[in-house]
């Protein structure tokens, strides 16, 4: 999400919106996602209880006492996210910032009538990290339920989200020695922005996104077979054992990307799609 609204003094722009007033997206008195309510990084006063993040959406849980009329979300350039109107009884408010939203301080302010009540301020940025990777036909208990020539060629990644945000995976890539790279040597999808490189079992199908909520992890599935042998493949078994490096790469929803790069071992095979394969994390990557 690209933020065009212009730069202006915070601590003005906090002021008028306090007194803001726009017509109701919402008012909220609950919220149907599921999960951990993440609420580290968080200061909060006034009428707000609480506040964190779950899934995609930040959740503002009220003082049962408090006297709000309206919540607005302020960005952390000073401009106004959304507005939320507090319906009466309701203890609770959210705003679904997505995945492409610009990292930094977001501030909550509860108004009522045309005076601020109070304010609370969230830090929402993700820390993608990736934990573990493997191949299916090595750890077949940790891929999807598939059969075993589905999964066999396939790799997982277990990525998690170490920061305030929520954070999504868009692309898978294996760039190196392995037997379908996604390099122009293999499936050729690097620079192709409608492939993504990633499996989602419950739709049997690939997707653009894996969101990661803070605070928690997810296995994101590869969709290439980059570990398949085929004839004119960038490797295959030979006679004799091989050795090589391949960098795992993940590009994120804000636009950025983290990799790991790995040691690769293929066995001595009189086939050329009959090789074992063992893996391990560089010690100098």
């Amino acid at each position: 999400m690209t933020d065009n609204s212009p730069s202006i003094d915070r601590r003005s722009a906090l002021q008028a919106l306090g007194s803001l007033t726009l017509a109701a997206l919402a008012g909220c008195t609950g919220n149907g996602n599921s999960g951990t309510l993440s609420t580290s990084t968080t200061s909060t006063a006034g009428p707000f209880a609480s506040l964190g993040v779950q899934g995609t959406t930040l959740v503002a849980e009220l003082e049962s006492d408090a006297e709000v009329d309206h919540v607005n979300l302020v960005k952390p350039n000073g401009s106004l996210f959304g507005t939320r109107d507090v319906a009466e009884g309701a203890s609770r408010v959210s705003f679904d910032v997505g995945t492409t939203y610009t990292p930094g301080e977001y501030t909550l302010v509860a108004v009522t009538g045309d005076q601020t009540v109070g304010t609370t301020t969230r830090v929402l940025r993700p820390d993608l990290q990736i934990l573990d990777m493997g191949i299916g036909r090595n750890q077949p208990e940790k891929m999807w339920n598939g059969t075993e020539r589905e999964i066999a060629d396939e790799a997982y990644v277990v990525v998690e989200n170490r920061g305030s945000g929520p954070g999504a995976v868009t692309k898978l890539l294996f760039i190196g020695d392995v037997p379908l790279p996604s390099t122009e040597n293999g499936t050729n999808y690097v620079n192709n922005s409608d492939v993504s490189g990633i499996y989602d079992p419950e739709t049997d199908s690939t997707t653009q996104t894996v969101v990661i909520p803070p605070g928690e992890r997810r296995t994101v599935y590869s969709a290439t077979s980059p570990f398949g042998f085929a004839p004119g493949g960038a490797i295959t078994c030979m006679d004799h054992r091989q050795t090589g490096s391949f960098k795992l790469v993940l590009k994120t929803s804000l636009g950025d990307s983290l990799s790991t790069t790995y040691d690769v071992t293929y066995s001595a095979s009189e086939q050329v799609d009959n090789c074992s394969i063992s893996i391990s994390e560089a010690t100098d990557g």
